[in-house]
C-alpha cells in the first residue's frame, strides 16, 4: 500500500513538473512521413498534450520532386489577442502533400516539412525543420487506392470533405452517393437556386391551364436532369484531373474568383440586372420549349444553361466536393457523386414545378424585399469567401459595412409613424441592432482591435492601463555581443534583463503591450541594462544563445546581478502579467 502511495504521489509530482516546464521540441512535436500512392505524401505529427501547431507556419519543399499546395485539415480556433483569432492544430495532424513530378533518377525524394507551434504555458518555439527521405518506386499510381481508404485525419479544410471522407470509409459507395445527395438537398434551400424557381415556374405557367400534375411533373424533371448531366460532367473532370484540380481551387485566385462571382449575383438581387439567359439563346430555346407538348430535349437545354450561370453561386461547398473527387483520381465516381448531388439540388424543384400553380405565391413587394435579404446574403459569403487572405482590418471594415449598410434600408435611423404595424417595428429593431454592431466594428477597426468578434476588446485591454514611453533595448545577436554588453553593464554596477524575443511569438507582443508598457514596471525597468535577443530568424547564433540558457523559445528573461553573474532564479518563462513581472523586478534588485 505504502509503495502505490508513492508511486501515486510520484506520478503527481512528474505531472506538475511536466506542466510547469517546457519540452524540447523533439519531444512535442514528433514527425513522420509516407507514401500513399505515386502522387501523395502524407506527413504526420503526434502533438503532446497542452502543445499545438499553427496552421499557417506549414511549409513542404523537396529538391528531388515538384510538390504542390499540400492539403491541411481543419483545425480548432484560438482566441489569441495577439494575432486575432488563429487556427492551430493539436493531438494528431495529417497533411497529404501532392507531388507533381520526381527528378531523381533512383526514385528516392528528400522532404523537407517546416512547422511551428507552441507551450499553453507561454512558450513558442522557432520554426521546426524535419527532414525524411522516401522511396516513390514502386508506390501504387494515384487513385489506385479505393476512395474509402483515404484516412479522416487526411482530409481537406472543407467540412463537406471532412464527412465525404467519413462516408466513404465508413459506408462505402452507397453511402457516399447518399451523402452527396444529402448536401445537394441541403443546397437546394440556400438563395443560390432561388433564380432557378422563376424560370421553371415560368417553362410549366406558359404551357397553359390544361397542363396536368403529372405534365408538370415530366418537364421539371428533364429540366432538373440537364441541370445534373452538367454537374455530372464536372464530377468527371475532377476525378480525372487528380489532385491538379484539388490545388487549382485552393489557390487564392480562385476564392477571389468565386468570391466575384457572388458579388455579381448579388447585384442581380439589388435590381441593378436581371439574370437570365441572352435574349436571343432564351426566344430560342422558349420557342421550343412551349411548344404544343413541350419539346424536353429544349427544357433540358434550359436546366443546363441555367446550371451553368446560376450554379457558380454554390462555389463554396462545391469545391469541397470536388477536392474530395479529385483526391480519390476516379472519374465514374466523380460523375456519379455529382449527378446525385444536383438530383438533390432539384427535388424541390420537382415540387416546385409539379404544383408550381398551387404553391407559388403571387409576386408584391415582399419580393422585393426577399431579393434584398439574398443579396446581402451573398455578399457576406463573399467576404467570407476571400476573408483568409485579406488583413483583419480590411475584414472587419467588410463586416461594419455589411452591417451598417443594411441597418440604413431597414429604417435604423427613421422615425416610424405612431401606428406602423409590426413587421416594420421588427425590421427597425433588427436595423438598430446591426447598426450598432457595425459601428463597435467600424470602432474596433480605428481602434486597432484585429477580433471581429471581438471589436471593442481594445477597450478592455487599455483600461485601467497606464503606459509608459517603451524602454530602450540594447541588441544583441550572438553569444560574443551579449559577453561584451553584460561585461560592460558590470563595469557600470547594473544588473542586467535579457529579453527574448520573435516577431512570430505571441507571449512576446503580449509582454511588450501589457506588462512593459505598465508604469510600475517601467519605472524598474529603467534601472536595468536591458538587452534584447531577437531570434526570430532562428539563425545558427540565435540557437546559440538559446541553447546557452536551456531556453526552447522565447518569451524567455534571464537576470545578472551587477557583477554580470547569471542569476538561476528567477527566471521568467511565458508570459507574465504585470504584478507577478514587478514583484520579480523587485526580487532580482534587493538581491542586487
Amino acid at each position: 500500500m505504502l509503495i502505490r502511495l508513492v508511486f501515486f504521489l510520484a506520478l503527481i509530482v512528474s505531472g506538475a513538473v511536466r506542466a510547469a516546464d517546457p519540452l524540447p521540441p523533439e519531444q512535442v512535436f514528433r514527425f513522420n512521413a509516407r507514401v500513399i500512392d505515386a502522387a501523395t505524401i502524407e506527413a504526420t505529427w503526434q502533438v503532446r498534450r497542452d502543445y499545438y501547431l499553427y496552421r499557417d507556419k506549414f511549409k513542404f519543399s523537396s529538391p528531388d520532386a515538384s510538390l504542390a499546395t499540400p492539403v491541411l485539415p481543419k483545425g480548432e480556433m484560438k482566441d489569441d489577442e495577439a494575432f486575432g483569432r488563429v487556427e492551430v492544430y493539436r493531438d494528431e495532424l495529417a497533411v497529404r502533400v501532392p507531388v507533381s513530378a520526381v527528378t531523381s533518377a533512383n526514385g528516392e525524394i528528400r522532404l523537407q516539412a517546416q512547422s511551428q507551434g507552441c507551450w499553453d504555458g507561454g512558450i513558442c518555439y522557432p520554426p521546426q525543420k524535419h527532414n525524411i527521405t522516401l522511396n516513390m518506386t514502386g508506390a501504387p499510381p494515384p487513385g489506385a487506392a479505393n476512395a474509402a481508404s483515404a484516412a479522416p485525419s487526411a482530409e481537406d479544410s472543407s467540412g463537406i470533405t471532412a464527412l465525404l471522407s467519413r462516408a466513404g470509409h465508413d459506408g462505402g459507395y452507397m453511402l457516399l452517393l447518399a451523402s452527396f445527395f444529402g448536401f445537394g438537398l441541403l443546397l437546394a434551400f440556400t438563395p443560390c437556386m432561388f433564380p432557378m424557381i422563376p424560370i421553371l415556374s415560368g417553362i410549366i405557367v406558359q404551357h397553359g391551364h390544361a397542363v396536368t400534375h403529372a405534365r408538370a411533373f415530366v418537364l421539371s424533371l428533364a429540366y432538373v436532369l440537364g441541370m445534373a448531366l452538367t454537374y455530372a460532367l464536372i464530377g468527371v473532370a475532377a476525378g480525372l484531373s487528380g489532385t491538379l484540380l484539388s490545388t487549382a481551387l485552393q489557390n487564392v485566385w480562385v476564392l477571389g474568383a468565386f468570391a466575384l462571382v457572388f458579388v455579381v449575383l448579388s447585384l442581380s438581387m439589388f435590381g441593378l440586372y436581371e439574370l437570365q439567359l441572352p435574349s436571343a439563346l432564351q426566344s430560342r430555346i422558349s420557342a421550343s420549349a412551349n411548344r404544343q407538348g413541350g419539346s424536353l430535349p429544349a427544357i433540358a437545354v434550359m436546366g443546363a444553361l441555367s446550371a451553368l450561370i446560376v450554379g457558380p453561386c454554390v462555389a463554396a461547398p462545391l469545391a469541397g466536393a470536388l477536392l474530395y473527387i479529385a483526391k480519390t483520381g476516379d472519374g465514374v465516381l466523380g460523375g456519379a457523386a455529382l449527378f446525385v448531388m444536383a438530383l438533390g439540388m432539384g427535388a424541390p424543384l420537382l415540387l416546385v414545378g409539379a404544383f408550381s400553380r398551387q404553391l407559388l405565391p403571387k409576386s408584391g413587394p415582399w419580393m422585393t424585399a426577399v431579393n434584398r435579404l439574398f443579396g446581402v446574403l451573398m455578399l457576406s459569403t463573399a467576404l467570407w469567401l476571400v476573408s483568409p487572405v485579406l488583413p483583419v482590418w480590411l475584414n472587419m471594415l467588410g463586416w461594419a459595412a455589411l452591417l451598417i449598410v443594411p441597418a440604413i434600408f431597414l429604417h435604423a435611423l427613421d422615425p416610424l409613424p405612431p401606428h406602423a404595424p409590426g413587421y416594420q417595428k421588427l425590421g427597425k429593431g433588427v436595423g438598430v441592432v446591426m447598426l450598432l454592431a457595425g459601428a463597435a466594428m467600424l470602432a474596433g477597426v480605428l481602434g486597432g482591435a484585429r477580433d471581429p468578434l471581438q471589436p471593442l476588446g481594445f477597450v478592455r485591454a487599455n483600461a485601467g492601463i497606464a503606459v509608459s514611453p517603451a524602454p530602450t533595448w540594447g541588441k544583441v545577436s550572438s553569444v560574443a555581443e551579449l559577453d561584451a554588453a553584460i561585461a560592460a553593464s558590470a563595469a557600470r554596477n547594473t544588473p542586467v534583463m535579457l529579453d527574448f524575443y520573435a516577431d512570430w511569438c505571441v507571449s512576446c507582443k503580449e509582454m511588450e503591450r501589457n506588462t512593459f508598457s505598465d508604469a510600475t514596471v517601467a519605472a524598474s525597468m529603467q534601472r536595468f541594462t536591458l538587452l534584447k535577443a531577437d531570434v526570430t530568424l532562428n539563425t545558427a547564433d540565435d540557437k546559440a544563445l538559446l541553447a546557452r540558457f536551456d531556453l526552447f523559445g522565447p518569451p524567455g528573461i534571464i537576470f545578472f546581478d551587477v557583477s554580470g553573474k547569471e542569476l538561476p532564479a528567477p527566471r521568467v518563462i511565458g508570459y507574465v502579467p504585470p504584478e507577478r513581472f514587478s514583484a520579480t523586478l523587485d526580487t532580482v534588485l534587493k538581491g542586487s
